[in-house]
This record gives C-alpha cells, sequence and structure tokens, in this order.
C-alpha cells in the first residue's frame, strides 16, 4: 500500500468519524428563564399564601409548569391524578397559554397542594405570568380557583 493511499484513506476515515459525531451531538435545547417563580395565591376554601410554580420548557412549541404550596392545603384526602387542573397564564407577547391535566400525588386531608407537571403549548419569545391568570381545580365535582393579586417573582417566564 502506498504512502498517498494510506493518508487518504486516514483522512476518509477522520471525516467520516467528524461527521458521525455532529450527528450525534445534542441539538440546542429550548430553555426557559426563570425555572421557578413565587407567587402569592388566593384559593377560596383551599385558603391561601405563597406557591411556587416550576416551568420546564420541553421543545420550542411545548412545556410543562408544576404548582406547589405548603400555604395551599386540601381539606379532603385526594387519591393521585384526581384534582383537574386548568392553569391558565397571561402572556404579554400574545394570547394567554394553558396548561392542563390531571396530575397529582396522592395528598392526605390538611396536606400540602401540588399540582402538574401540567402540559401545554407555548411558543419562543412567551412571557408568562400567573398574575391575572387562574388555576382552576375540580375535584369532586367542586371548582376551586385559585388567583394572584401580584406579579411573579423574579419575574415572568420567558420561553426561548
Amino acid at each position: 500500500m502506498s504512502m498517498k493511499r494510506l493518508a487518504s484513506g486516514a483522512a476518509l476515515t477522520a471525516g467520516v468519524l467528524a461527521a458521525t459525531a455532529l450527528a450525534f451531538a445534542p441539538s440546542a435545547s429550548a430553555a426557559v428563564t426563570p425555572s421557578s417563580a413565587t407567587i402569592t395565591a388566593t384559593c377560596g376554601l383551599f385558603g391561601g399564601g405563597a406557591a411556587t410554580l416550576t416551568a420546564t420548557q420541553v421543545s420550542s412549541t411545548s412545556a410543562t409548569v408544576t404548582l406547589s404550596s405548603t400555604a395551599i392545603t386540601t381539606p379532603l384526602a385526594l387519591s393521585a391524578n384526581s384534582i383537574n387542573s386548568t392553569l391558565t397564564m397571561t402572556n404579554s407577547t400574545g394570547a394567554n397559554r394553558v396548561f392542563s391535566g390531571a396530575v397529582n400525588p396522592a395528598i392526605p386531608a390538611g396536606g400540602s397542594v401540588t399540582v402538574g407537571p401540567l402540559p401545554g403549548t407555548v411558543a419562543i419569545g412567551d412571557s408568562l405570568d400567573f398574575y391575572k391568570g387562574s388555576l382552576k381545580m375540580v375535584i369532586f365535582g367542586i371548582t376551586v380557583t385559585c388567583t394572584s393579586t401580584a406579579a411573579q417573582s423574579p419575574g415572568p417566564f420567558v420561553f426561548s
């Protein structure tokens, strides 16, 4: 085998390996900033107080949001996935965004409420805030609505 042929074969192998590495390299992932925010919510018979919203951007068009609070409690024991939740967030760049589903852990009577992760549709550039939005939870046919009178902190969820 000639030296020229050996060098050509090595160059071809290196090129194939580089192309393979690029094919399997992770693509830029979608991101939401901040990933969590604090709100103060009023939730009727479930009480009210501080709650944490956690957002996860799944792709450029989908995300999930979870609300958890030790101040918002349920008077009755609830089984897992028994709260039908609809979380509506205002969007300063367009239409409100809705996250919904029946996703919750089992909660004992008097226990802290957690709903989510609730799936929803987002767009790049969305700027979502719970303020002037709502969380509607349907439990045993009764609707409990949570609202807030102030913007979330440190600020809205921005999707990129």
